[in-house]
């Protein structure tokens, strides 16, 4: 590979870990700040996706960049096209973090919606699927990635349940509408998250295989 091409795709590396960074952080404080109803810290996660949206077009036009100038070829292609995919979910994915930190000031007032306990679980299990899915890119794992696309049957079953459970609340108490549906707002949120890290996942196998997995679910038996 000539070291000018080596080069951009290692500094390419770098900004699009430091956009993860970014992401996973702001998705972690917004549903903090949802879980502790704090609009102090949800409003900080809203001023900050602008750092996100910029580090997103740097590291697009650092990509056409390296096609226009280095024409990479087989393995060096093949990761300039995943960064591309990677960072728009990863910007989607900061900007549903956005929309969870934007349903607290409702959530924050009374009356006060009770959080299920089964919406903590299903943070932990979008927050842990997004971590494996980047661990998966950083390490060029498609096994840690197989289990990630997995792992997205369980936040839906989840999300179902937990609208479910909020619809039959909003029935019988419709003094809880407007914040039961802010919580609505914020599982679907999370649901969409789930799949973006998702789609992260099926990149690195991608990345790795040279395998487009994404709709085929036969792809990752054995």
């Amino acid at each position: 590979m000539p070291k000018h091409l080596q080069k951009d795709l290692e500094d390419l590396h770098r900004s699009l870990l430091r956009l993860a960074g970014y992401v996973e952080d702001a998705v972690v404080r917004a549903t903090s700040a949802l879980r502790s109803r704090d609009p102090d810290a949800a409003q900080e996660v809203v001023d900050g996706d602008h750092e996100i949206d910029e580090l997103e077009n740097q590291i697009q036009n650092n990509c056409l960049k390296i096609l226009a100038l280095h024409q990479p070829v087989a393995v060096d292609l093949r990761r300039i096209s995943a960064v591309l995919m990677i960072t728009t979910d990863l910007e989607r994915i900061g900007d549903l973090a956005v929309g969870i930190a934007e349903r607290v000031a409702v959530l924050a007032r009374p009356p006060h919606v009770p959080i299920p306990d089964q919406f903590e679980a299903m943070t932990e299990r979008t927050l842990r699927m997004l971590h494996s899915s980047l661990d998966a890119f950083v390490n060029g794992d498609p096994i840690t990635a197989a289990k990630v696309i997995r792992a997205d049957d369980e936040v839906d079953r989840d999300n179902q349940e937990l609208i479910a459970a909020l619809v039959a609340r909003m029935k019988n108490s419709p003094e809880l509408v407007e914040p039961s549906l802010s919580l609505f707002s914020a599982v679907r949120h999370l649901e969409r998250i789930a799949d973006h890290a998702t789609n992260i996942a099926e990149d690195v196998i991608y990345l790795v295989n040279g395998e487009i997995v994404r709709h085929k679910p036969d792809a990752l038996e054995g």
